[in-house]
């Protein structure tokens, strides 16, 4: 199940000052590309379920992760801590944390990056990593492949159970012009996903074939179909009201395009698009906390005064291709409450793009 959808606690408009003055013609991303990756798994911290946050951001001069658990601690580890980083090197680390609202538990962070190694342009790591999260000399959370380096390190042993984290949800931002790119694991198997927009036409590509055509985005800006990987039935939700909205409003000849089946591949509109890919029940999706936050703000501030665009956050109030997935998922049931340690997710992943247009 889904139950964070976009709500609108606080409406962002155009904010009037000097670094925006022209927001008026573009809603575009910030100049500084970022690249944001969230995944969300089910764990326990303390012997208690939770749902942890792991935020990964890199921009052209930081890089950092962002490991956030609800009601319960949110720290920012900087994976680069200085500029001059050929003189100071990136050092493995710990930290003890108390839980906000259990000041008696404590738990202890560790981390290593030191030879850590990453896809191009991408903000997560792809090998030579750890991170860890231990209460009471018990490991209870690990992600990486240095697992000898963490026991040499702090003494704590690996456990089948904890070797292998619940992988929930992920949800990432993607930028480019008419193709946006990505990769997911679905059920044990890992795929390149592509969303292609132009000429009026939405493609979606899996490992560079093309699983699915959606003709005549004017009329077919939100939507859901069902295609298959690796024999798999994942199902596909789109939005892109954003872009054909935008561009029948600003576009000249919009009405005159939209009667042709919009031919917009030189501009497909403003805004973000949004993408989802779901597997049995769903992924769960907390709100956006720091990097990824600090994003759609900046990002969103940009937008008209006549415009309304809503941060993502749990909350009843939702889009129609985030409900609608989640409807799909639980039989028709509403959002879950603003909490969502109470929804479950059982065996379910989605992977969530928000689709940017570079300039």
């Amino acid at each position: 199940m889904i139950p964070t959808c976009f709500s609108n606690p606080n409406t962002l408009s155009s904010s009037s000052n000097s670094h925006n003055h022209n927001h008026n013609h573009h809603h575009q991303v910030p100049a500084h590309h970022q690249n944001l990756i969230t995944t969300i798994y089910q764990t326990k911290i303390c012997n208690s379920p939770t749902y942890l946050t792991l935020t990964w951001s890199k921009t052209q001069f930081s890089h950092s992760l962002t490991i956030y658990a609800s009601d319960s601690f949110s720290i920012t580890i900087s994976l680069h801590p200085s500029t001059f980083s050929f003189f100071t090197r990136n050092r493995p680390g710990s930290k003890s944390i108390y839980l906000t609202h259990h000041h008696y538990q404590r738990i202890k962070l560790y981390w290593d990056f030191t030879r850590t190694e990453f896809s191009k342009n991408s903000a997560e790591p792809e090998s030579c990593f750890y991170v860890a999260i231990s209460c009471n000399a018990k490991l209870e959370f690990f992600l990486g492949d240095l697992q000898d380096e963490l026991t040499k390190r702090s003494g704590l042993v690996m456990t089948r159970q904890v070797s292998e984290p619940s992988l929930l949800s992920r949800r990432e931002h993607v930028f480019g012009r008419k193709s946006y790119m990505s990769r997911a694991q679905f059920l044990g198997s890992k795929h390149e996903i592509g969303v292609e927009c132009n000429g009026g036409v939405l493609k979606v590509k899996v490992d560079g074939q093309t699983s699915l055509v959606i003709k005549r985005l004017a009329w077919k800006f939100r939507g859901h179909e069902r295609i298959y990987i690796d024999g798999i039935e994942v199902e596909f939700f789109w939005d892109v009201f954003n872009w054909v909205n935008n561009n029948n409003v600003n576009g000249a000849d919009s009405d005159h395009n939209h009667q042709k089946g919009v031919n917009q591949d030189d501009h497909h509109g403003n805004g973000h698009g949004v993408f989802i890919f779901q597997v049995g029940d769903g992924g769960v999706w907390p709100e956006m906390v720091g990097p990824e936050k600090r994003l759609m703000k900046k990002s969103l501030s940009s937008v008209g005064s006549t415009s309304t665009v809503s941060l993502p956050s749990p909350s009843p109030s939702c889009s129609s291709v985030l409900q609608w997935a989640e409807e799909s998922s639980d039989g028709g049931r509403s959002s879950c409450s603003s909490s969502t340690k109470s929804c479950g997710s059982n065996g379910g992943f989605s992977l969530l793009l928000y689709a940017w247009r570079k300039d």
